[in-house]
C-alpha cells in the first residue's frame, strides 16, 4: 500500500509521526507521506516539523517516507502562494482539500487547485468534466479516497477520471491507526467505485510514480 495522505497530530490526527509510520509498517506499506492540514496560520510550523520527523525516521525504517501538506480550506485565489510555500518549507507531496460533498468547501477550489499544479486533488467531490482534463493536462492526480464521507463521490472520480484519462491515485486520509489499509482493501475501495482490474493496476501504478518523483527518482 502507498498512502500519500494522511494526517498527525500536528493538525488533527491521533498519532505522533514516529507511531504512524510504525503502524504503517506493520500494516505492510509501501510508502506514507504525512500531510497535516494547513493554511496560512499554521504552515511555517507543521511543515518544517514534519520535515524533521521525516529526516529522523528516513534510514531507521524500510519504508519510503515523505514530507507533506494537505491545503485545507485556504481561499481559491491563495492556494497557488501557498502550495509554493509547502514546497519551499520541505512539502515532497502537496495535496489540496477538494470540493468534497461533506464539508463546505468554497466552490473554485478545484480549479484552483489544478492550476497550482499541486500534486494531489483529494476528494474532489462532482468535479467537472473541464477540470478532469485540465487536471490531466497539468499531470495533477485525483483521489479516490478510503475516507468515510470523502468517498460518497468516488464513483463519479473514477468514471469521469477514467473517461477522459486523467490520473488516479487511491489514499486513506487516516487520521487515526484504524484508518490504514492494505492494498487488498485498497483494491476493494478500487473497483467498488466502478474500475475493473486494468484500472486499479493503473492506479497502484500511479501511486508508485508519485513516490519516485517525490524522491528524485523519476
Amino acid at each position: 500500500m502507498i498512502d500519500l495522505h494522511t494526517h498527525t497530530i500536528f493538525s488533527d490526527g491521533e498519532l505522533i509521526p514516529a507511531e504512524l509510520v510504525r503502524r504503517a509498517v506493520a500494516a505492510g506499506y509501501q510508502a506514507i507521506a504525512l500531510t497535516d492540514h494547513v493554511d496560512q496560520s499554521n504552515i511555517d510550523l507543521v511543515v518544517p516539523r514534519i520535515a524533521k520527523a521525516v529526516n529522523a525516521l528516513r534510514d531507521m525504517v524500510p519504508i519510503a517516507v515523505m514530507v507533506g501538506a494537505e491545503l485545507t480550506h485556504v481561499p481559491p485565489r491563495q492556494i497557488a502562494d501557498l502550495a509554493k510555500e509547502a514546497r519551499t518549507l520541505g512539502a515532497q507531496i502537496v495535496v489540496v482539500h477538494g470540493e468534497t460533498l461533506v464539508e463546505p468547501v468554497l466552490e473554485g477550489t478545484n480549479r484552483a487547485a489544478i492550476e497550482a499544479g499541486i500534486d494531489i486533488l483529494a476528494h474532489p467531490g462532482l468535479i467537472s468534466d473541464d477540470e478532469i482534463v485540465a487536471a490531466r493536462e497539468r499531470g495533477v492526480t485525483l483521489e479516490i479516497t478510503a475516507r468515510k464521507g470523502h468517498s460518497l463521490a468516488n464513483g463519479h472520480v473514477a468514471q469521469r477520471a477514467s473517461a477522459l484519462g486523467a490520473p488516479l491515485t487511491i489514499n486513506t486520509d487516516a487520521h487515526a491507526p484504524s484508518d490504514l489499509i492494505t492494498a487488498a482493501f485498497a483494491t476493494l475501495v478500487l473497483r467498488g467505485a466502478g474500475l475493473d482490474s486494468k484500472a486499479v493496476n493503473t492506479v497502484f501504478q500511479r501511486a508508485q510514480y508519485l513516490v519516485e518523483k517525490a524522491l528524485g527518482r523519476e
